[in-house]
């Protein structure tokens, strides 16, 4: 295996540092590149965190799963953790970069564009290639909180088999976005599913437990590691919808992510300061909350909740 300028050998455990830029200050931007390899032949699993500088969850859990020593004894195969992507949104609190770019619509990136472009230019070039398969860890946008879910790529089963192994609570079918890392993913052949839970700016414990649960169901299915395939009750969805606020106010959750709900079903009141008006917020379809709005003041046309629906038999 060989990773930007640094060859890998079975049995091999190893950092590899990528240069990638300066910022204006001189400090230099890197990707890490966290190798593991079994001296037994077997699939390669990339697990990266932190696309979007502010998502701290997905860098906790890849952090995690490395202190807690998931790859230390590997019976096959190899494990390659990126667990921060975005260094500069991570150091400025940021979901993405001093151009306002989101890296994770960049993708593949180019080798002379802007710091977002060149970061998404040395990851697909220099670390994507040497994975079989991929889980990307992410967070809600910024105040919206998502219950941990995968979300899988419908054209391509082996995305879905990956989701089905990792066995989180929710499983949703989700459209590649045009110039993401999982698109370029599908692009090259590489299965590849995103999992999301809890907040931006934010540790959540069961979100990050459910991940490092998710990362040990895979390695012990794909027979990399020993132990016991932890499986809880999983629902699996092919539509998703939002539903947003009806006036600008002040609401109050009846109802929040991890709910299941039937349509009509009150979600939230919205009120203003002054109690001079109060909004039901309703639930159009019958489905599961897979995602809420946890700011209190909101706007009409504000994303409240994420229901999915059309259960997956």
């Amino acid at each position: 295996m060989k990773i930007y300028n640094k060859t890998i050998k079975p049995g091999e455990e190893c950092t590899v540092q990528i240069p990638v830029a300066n910022l204006p200050s001189g400090t230099e931007i890197d990707l890490f590149a966290h190798v593991y390899r079994s001296k037994v032949k077997g699939p390669t699993i990339l697990l990266t965190g932190g696309v979007h500088g502010d998502e701290i969850n997905g860098v906790e859990i890849v952090r995690r799963a490395a202190q807690d020593k998931l790859f230390s004894s590997l019976l096959c195969g190899s494990v390659i953790t990126v667990p921060l992507l975005n260094v500069y949104g991570f150091i400025n609190f940021s979901r993405g970069f001093p151009d306002g770019k989101d890296v994770n619509r960049g993708f593949p990136g180019t080798k002379n564009g802007s710091l977002s472009s060149r970061i998404a230019h040395t990851f697909t070039n220099y670390i994507l290639p040497a994975a079989d398969l991929a889980i990307d860890f992410h967070t809600g946008g910024k105040s919206i909180y998502n219950f941990p879910q995968s979300r899988y790529t419908a054209e391509d089963p082996e995305s879905y088999r990956l989701a089905q192994e990792m066995n989180m609570p929710c499983t949703l079918k989700s459209s590649l976005i045009p110039k993401s890392l999982r698109k370029t993913a599908f692009g090259k052949e590489i299965p590849m599913v995103v999992f999301e839970g809890g907040e931006s700016l934010r540790i959540d414990d069961y979100s990050v437990n459910e991940g490092l649960r998710a990362i040990n169901n895979v390695l012990v299915q794909r027979g990399m590691i020993k132990g016991e395939v932890n499986n809880v009750e999983s629902h699996s969805f092919l539509k998703k919808t939002w539903v947003r606020a009806t006036r600008s106010g002040v609401v109050i959750l009846e109802k929040k992510s991890g709910d299941f709900v039937k349509k009509g079903e009150i979600l939230a009141r919205i009120t203003n300061p002054y109690n001079t008006y109060q909004s039901k917020v309703l639930s159009k379809v019958e489905g599961f909350i897979f995602g809420h709005n946890n700011n209190p003041v909101i706007n009409k046309g504000d994303a409240l909740f994420h229901i999915g629906y059309n259960l997956k038999n």
